[in-house]
């Protein structure tokens, strides 16, 4: 970790201008060094800086957010012991350690009828990573349910977005839960009862509370009611009912799909991000819940 730290002072003392000219390898030689020390959370933090797109006009200031962050979960591990059991055990999944799931099954968890939000997969050589996003219909919660899966094999649970489970979820100790894992699970029938957020006000609202907690921290999900996708100044936005707009954080990925079933009218949404980007994961489209 103190290898890491000097990275980044080093990238600060330099200036990030040539970071550009760098290349993939600088941003994976220290993302490997952060796996041969048993720390895979950093490595991962480093290998997305290093994904950043530098032909972006304004990549500078995510690009620092991103190493801001990095140097917070060193400074907050370093300093662990002045911090709460829940921040202690945040910062230390940030880094890589991981939690006897076997351990957290002998909790009570959350009983709900599940909606799969999204499932988003990503492949790095031999393990496939699904990230599974539940909204609990009755009990208005998220959940993140994570899923390696090393090739050849299969996956330990079926889920499918769009699909409803009848599930007993654990949530991780966090001081913002939201990664779990499933302790029991039932097919069950689609329910059309869900809590939403009335407009991007409440939503950044909502954001400052987690931040004041857990600076560092990835997007989550939010059921925003009545957005309408609209164009302005070339990027594609998600205005509210309020006239207030959000900007869609991959830009035309599933724009025209969303434009397809709204029709360009205003309806509810289930989206993903933090601070001033989001992306849409799916709408409620004739009382039925569409992935996008």
């Amino acid at each position: 970790m103190d290898e890491l730290r000097l990275w980044i002072k080093d990238i600060v003392r330099n200036g990030i201008l040539n970071i550009p000219d760098k290349g993939f390898s600088y941003f994976e030689n220290m993302a490997k060094r952060m796996v041969d020390a048993q720390t895979p959370g950093l490595a991962n933090m480093v290998r997305n800086i290093g994904k950043s797109n530098f032909y972006t006009e304004g990549w500078h200031s995510p690009f620092i957010d991103k190493l801001a962050a990095i140097y917070m979960v060193l400074e907050g591990y370093k300093n662990i012991d002045c911090l709460n059991e829940p921040q202690q055990q945040e910062i230390k999944s940030l880094v890589g350690f991981t939690q006897n799931q076997e351990a957290l099954k002998e909790q009570t968890g959350l009983t709900d009828t599940w909606l799969v939000l999204c499932k988003q997969i990503v492949e790095v050589d031999t393990i496939t990573t699904e990230r599974n996003w539940l909204y609990g219909t009755t009990s208005n919660r998220y959940a993140l349910v994570l899923q390696f899966i090393v090739n050849g094999q299969g996956a330990t649970l079926a889920l499918t977005a769009g699909m409803f489970i009848q599930a007993e979820v654990v949530f991780y100790p966090s001081v913002a839960p939201l990664r779990a894992i499933v302790k029991k699970q039932v097919a069950t029938n689609a329910s059309s009862h869900f809590t939403s957020f009335n407009n991007w006000q409440q939503v950044s609202e909502t954001e400052t509370v987690l931040s004041s907690v857990m600076p560092v921290r990835d997007g989550r999900p939010f059921i925003v009611r009545q957005l309408i996708p609209v164009q302005y100044n070339n990027h594609w936005w998600l205005q509210d009912a309020e006239q207030k707009m959000m900007r869609l954080k991959n830009g035309q990925a599933s724009i025209w799909k969303l434009l397809a079933l709204s029709g360009g009218n205003a309806i509810d949404m289930a989206v993903i991000g933090k601070e001033d980007n989001y992306e849409p994961l799916g709408i409620w489209h004739q009382n039925e819940y569409r992935v996008l």
